[in-house]
């Protein structure tokens, strides 16, 4: 039972919408009337919006780019295309584990992804055997989606129902896979049976275009319209929108799937605030305005431009996101479950740029290209349509001037978050928002500090997903907790989970000298910690530092506090009110305290535990310490002081 709860919460917390807050009704993409999108779709015969034979690859790649696919699809020549066992699946339900299910699916799917496009530019025929091997393995799958979304399902959660397919994510881009595999090596298919290609439209029928007429899941809003979908909405619409572009026969039946995509993408864009901020951060935003950014693609492409948002302003505000929440190198600012280190898709993000035309954009893809990726950069092992797309870009982003283009000051009013540098190289994000946002974590009022590009005060991020990542023990797991954020801990209360914990009268303040965040983050700890009001003030000046001050009144006495500073860095608290951080580059950082009011500790976090190993990747293996200042104070009212500075 416990277990059937767990993916109940799931079901809800990942793949469901919220109703916390009204959409903006934009509908950018319903601006264009359906009948007019009717006759502008191109007929699915008539589409080909990418080569479809070795010459035409060849003309467009550079010769690295050619050779590079080949080697990959070699190294997968002699893959053996095994079955998922049912006991892998049902690790999920018996001890939580996902992993052993996504790898096994994951990589099936990667390696035919490696021996299409070899055979694509190659067109000898070489690969062609392994790759119906590939078609049918997967086709022979019970469940194209992973292990951790079956409580989708109306039999709920451990093997797949196959009576009852589902569409979730993985199900989605299994689809578009097919389909792309259909158009790019179609003809190499029918020389080695006939039968591949209707067992390829036979499965995605059933398995995508079926259920996404009739069914009402939760992450299209469960047939209500006026509620915010989370990023599965534009990631599943836009793997839709491929594979009705490329399979489905049915002028009709065609037509009425791209109408669908289009509203759930125009929900999902609606339900952004103005800013057009990603709530779940960088990291999550190539899975969010990325996808939405592959739908606008594969529509502009399949109506011959008669569907065109790309100059709207809003979409403009989105795509910046990603670029303006950059600190240094692979790092971007974290908050929820978004990690502090990322390899962004360089070629998406120049695309974007040259789409919206925003040369800043197009000039951070190209740096990032050079500085960030590797020879196949950008080539995802999901957002399929979005690989093909990238592949075409390759040469010209190559040539495009770089420009890492770092934001001296960001404020995203719909997500609450701001972000400011001193001119010596402190780098400074806060966000106040509230702890029932997607993929949350109880960090309302929480901030990181970088120096040089290099982490001091971090936010730790989130760590591998297992079953108790989306489910009832979420906030069992140390890093989702405020504890483990760089905030205080009152009377031995934490944060609470829930919209309505929430920071209150926000406010940021921009000047020529720095910028500040101030808040009132009472309301997001529980009535039982005794808090009137806890105004915290996060300030950079631009010629100076860093000042966190918190001014509080309690409504009760206040028996106990503590503050947390969590780093990476080799931190010495042996001097009595002052923290010294030493970074990776071996330059210091200071934090300076009351003495009289604190006293100072710190431990190592053993990572121990399941959820544990993904924060060792986040961080490179490096130690994750927890610097505690605990107070010798009582007074009900006080105002708290910390100066950072280099």
């Amino acid at each position: 039972m416990k277990n059937i709860k767990s993916y109940l919460l799931l079901v809800l917390l990942l793949s469901s919408f919220k109703s916390w807050s009204q959409l903006i009704h934009r509908d950018l993409l319903q601006k264009t009337p359906q009948q007019e999108v009717d006759r502008a779709l191109i007929k699915q015969g008539s589409f080909r919006p990418f080569p479809q034979t070795a010459e035409g690859w060849r003309g467009i790649l550079a010769d690295s780019m050619v050779n590079h696919l080949i080697k990959m699809g070699e190294k997968a020549i002699d893959y053996n295309f095994n079955n998922i066992p049912a006991t892998t699946a049902l690790d999920y339900v018996r001890n939580g584990n996902r992993s052993n299910y996504e790898k096994l699916s994951f990589e099936k799917r990667a390696k035919l992804q490696d021996l299409v496009m070899a055979e694509a530019v190659e067109g000898k025929g070489r690969f062609s055997d392994q790759i119906v091997n590939g078609v049918w393995s997967v086709c022979e799958e019970s469940f194209w989606g992973v292990s951790a979304h079956l409580g989708i399902q109306k039999a709920g959660a451990g093997l797949p129902d196959v009576q009852d397919p589902v569409v979730d994510l993985f199900s989605a881009e299994t689809g578009s896979l097919l389909a792309w595999t259909d158009y790019l090596v179609g003809s190499q298919l029918d020389k080695v049976s006939k039968l591949v290609r209707p067992r390829i439209a036979h499965e995605i029928d059933r398995r995508i275009f079926t259920p996404m007429v009739t069914a009402k899941y939760g992450w299209m809003g469960g047939g209500n319209p006026e509620v915010r979908l989370n990023n599965w909405a534009p990631w599943i619409a836009s793997n839709y929108i491929a594979a009705n572009l490329l399979v489905q026969k049915d002028e009709t039946k065609r037509a009425q799937a791209i109408h669908i995509a289009m509203k759930i993408v125009d929900q999902y864009i609606d339900g952004l605030g103005v800013d057009g901020g990603c709530e779940e951060g960088p990291s999550y935003w190539g899975a969010a305005g990325g996808c939405v950014f592959d739908a606008l693609n594969l529509l502009y492409d399949g109506t011959g431009g008669k569907v065109n948002i790309y100059a709207d302003p809003f979409i403009q505000k989105m795509g910046s996101y990603i670029y303006k929440t950059h600190i240094a190198g692979r790092y971007f600012i974290n908050v929820a479950d978004a990690h502090a280190t990322l390899t962004p898709d360089a070629l998406m993000i120049y695309r974007f740029g040259k789409d919206i035309s925003s040369k800043p954009m197009m000039g951070f893809g190209s740096w990032a290209y050079h500085q960030l990726s590797s020879h196949d950069a950008g080539i995802q092992r999901f957002f399929r349509s979005r690989y093909l797309y990238n592949l075409l870009a390759d040469k010209e982003c190559a040539a495009y001037p770089a420009a890492e283009n770092l934001s001296d000051n960001v404020w995203y009013s719909d997500v609450q978050l701001m972000a400011s540098r001193t001119k010596n190289g402190l780098f400074l994000a806060s966000h106040a928002g509230n702890n029932g946002e997607s993929h949350n974590h109880n960090d309302v009022g929480d901030f990181i500090v970088y120096a040089d590009g290099e982490p001091v005060i971090i936010d730790v991020g989130s760590g591998t997903y297992t079953s108790k990542t989306f489910s009832q023990y979420r906030y069992t797991i140390w890093f989702n907790t405020s504890a483990y954020h760089n905030l205080p801990l009152i009377n031995g209360k934490e944060q609470a989970d829930g919209t309505k914990y929430t920071a209150a009268n926000v406010q940021f303040v921009n000047k020529g000298s720095g910028s500040a965040l101030n808040m009132d983050i009472a309301k997001a700890y529980p009535a039982s910690a005794g808090i009137k009001a806890w105004n915290r003030d996060v300030a950079l000046k631009k010629n100076k530092g860093i000042t966190v001050t918190d001014r509080y009144e309690m409504n009760a006495d206040l028996n106990s506090i503590s503050q947390t500073f969590m780093t990476v860095c080799d931190a010495d608290i042996s001097q009595s009110g002052k923290i010294i951080f030493k970074t990776s580059n071996g330059k210091n950082v200071y934090l300076d305290y009351d003495a009289a009011l604190w006293d100072a500790n710190k431990e190592k976090i053993q990572l121990t535990t399941p959820e544990d190993q993904g924060i060792k990747e986040s961080w490179n293996g490096r130690d994750i310490w927890r610097i505690t200042l605990t107070g010798k104070f009582h007074d009900r009212v006080r105002t708290i002081v910390y100066q950072i500075y280099k």
